[in-house]
């Protein structure tokens, strides 16, 4: 299962990337800002728009792992406005057969780089309290608590911890 290439979104990824948005949606709703409904409904151009947007530059960024066929696994960076020498990794995901190999931290490093390229030196992520599997599989990558907990953006009810690693 070690054949997939991890690289930068292009345009051309468009609908691949929209099949990918609404499996992450279904398969962990609790992880992502915007619920399968309302990804469902957005325009596929709406989907290449940002894609597009995210295929260059140093603001924000798109990688995905690419066996061929179907993508089964994203990370995104984009700056943290407050804190320009950071980068936010977002809507990390894989496919579930995918879970537990190397992926992840080609997804990781692949946003690493971008950061360090864009002279940003500090990765940061957060993750759902409760969430342990993810906390480890991220500890393993070299991050760490930094004990912030922020309410979840959608669902008050839940809280996030955040983590941060250097690039």
């Amino acid at each position: 299962m070690e054949n997939w290439d991890v690289r930068r979104v292009t345009p051309e990824d468009a609908g691949r990337m929209r099949a990918l948005r609404l499996e992450m949606l279904a398969d962990s709703p609790l992880a992502f800002l915007e619920t399968l409904a309302q990804a469902a409904a957005r325009p596929h151009e709406s989907y290449r728009q940002r894609i597009r947007q995210s295929s260059e530059g140093f603001e924000t960024a798109q990688f995905i792992a690419d066996p061929g066929g179907p993508l089964v696994g994203h990370a995104g960076g984009i700056v943290l406005p407050d804190e320009p020498h950071c980068t936010v990794i977002f809507a990390v995901y894989l496919t579930p057969a995918y879970r537990g190999g190397k992926i992840l931290g080609q997804l990781i490093e692949a946003v690493a780089d971008w950061s360090a390229a864009a002279g940003r030196d500090e990765l940061m992520l957060e993750v759902v309290c409760g969430n342990g599997r993810a906390v480890r599989a991220y500890e393993k990558l070299g991050f760490a608590d930094t004990g912030v907990r922020l309410r979840h953006p959608t669902i008050p009810a839940l809280t996030e911890l955040q983590m941060r690693r250097r690039v």
